[in-house]
């Protein structure tokens, strides 16, 4: 749980500039985005699948890309 001790000379928008910054930090908005609906298991499964594909295609391509390069140097 985010909290902030707001100083006695402390201006309001410090303070909720760096409870901002805790949140983000901890995750809480992430969190909160990604319980706001209900998933099915099968449903997650599905995306945590597609993640996976799309990791392996972009790394596919860095490979590609580094090959490349590295072909034309010599």
């Amino acid at each position: 749980m985010a909290y902030v001790k707001v100083g006695e000379n402390e201006r309001f928008e410090n303070a909720l500039k760096r409870f901002k910054k805790q949140c983000e930090m901890e995750g809480i908005l992430k969190e909160i985005k990604k319980r706001q609906y209900y998933e099915s298991p099968s449903m997650l499964k599905k995306k945590k699948r597609d993640e996976l594909k799309r990791k392996k295609r972009l790394l596919e391509a860095r490979l590609k890309r580094f090959q490349r390069k590295k072909g034309r140097s010599k």
